[in-house]
């Protein structure tokens, strides 16, 4: 579990968002949503308690990183393994990566990112340096030797329902097997590769949100978000809750 010193029993994800990146969607609502996050997950206020699976959950801190991310590969690529290491002065638990697609009006999770074929070039025109297709053979190239897919290890199934169960009917939460293939895809493999290279879980989720910048729809983004985070926490919190009891021997 993440900690801070002065409460070692905080379970912490940080939050990613996107600087705009076409013209005709000047502002990203990846950015608007998490840069208006609470600082940690709020009480719950349940419309009907019963109706879910009691988790006990320590509390969730909720760090967002403080500047919205360029839609560069390169500079995506150098950034997110600081996001691993001590974050503000926590252990980071889970990253969740918010990113926006078009204009849909259903919300989604990535189950998976890719490690080759990003044909569109960024906002500053570049593709990877390696080029579309990666350099499998070349042994000194970053991702040598990592697999063309990288699925996250929170159980994306789980935390689906959970999240289903505490958002609104109404709303079209879907699970994703596809990123796109751009800076939404490469950001997920960033993070999924480093911890997959660090031997560490790879505790990582993208969030797709449509295109709409409205006050309205980036309120309700937030509370999906929320909603999201509590999911997470819940269903991990539950995973270590069915863990064996480890008969007081330290690992």
């Amino acid at each position: 579990m993440g900690s801070q010193i002065n409460d070692p029993q905080e379970f912490v994800v940080l939050v990613t968002g996107f600087l705009p990146f076409r013209p005709q969607w000047p502002v990203n609502p990846s950015w608007e949503i998490a840069k208006g996050l609470p600082s940690h997950l709020p009480p719950l206020r349940a419309k009907d308690p019963d109706a879910r699976e009691k988790v006990h959950t320590p509390p969730v801190r909720i760090l967002v990183h403080p500047e919205p991310l360029r839609v560069n590969y390169k500079l995506v690529r150098e950034v997110v393994p600081s996001f691993w290491d001590t974050y503000q002065g926590c252990k980071v638990d889970v990253v969740i990566h918010i990113g926006m697609t078009g204009p849909r009006t259903y919300y989604q999770i990535e189950r998976r990112a890719h490690r080759r074929g990003y044909r569109n070039a960024d906002v500053d025109s570049e593709l990877p340096e390696e080029g579309t297709d990666g350099r499998p053979d070349d042994p000194d190239w970053i991702w040598h030797d990592l697999p063309d897919e990288i699925i996250s290890d929170l159980d994306i199934d789980d935390v689906h329902k959970r999240w289903q169960a505490y958002s609104s009917k109404d709303m079209d939460l879907r699970i994703s097997e596809d990123p796109g293939r751009f800076l939404c895809d490469w950001i997920y493999y960033c993070s999924l590769s480093h911890l997959l290279r660090s031997n560490r879980p790879k505790k990582a989720c993208f969030f797709h949100v449509p295109c709409d910048a409205s006050d309205e729809s980036v309120l309700q983004g937030r509370e999906l978000a929320i909603n999201l985070v509590r999911a997470i926490a819940e269903s991990e919190m539950s995973v270590k809750q069915k863990e064996p009891e480890s008969n007081g021997v330290a690992e």
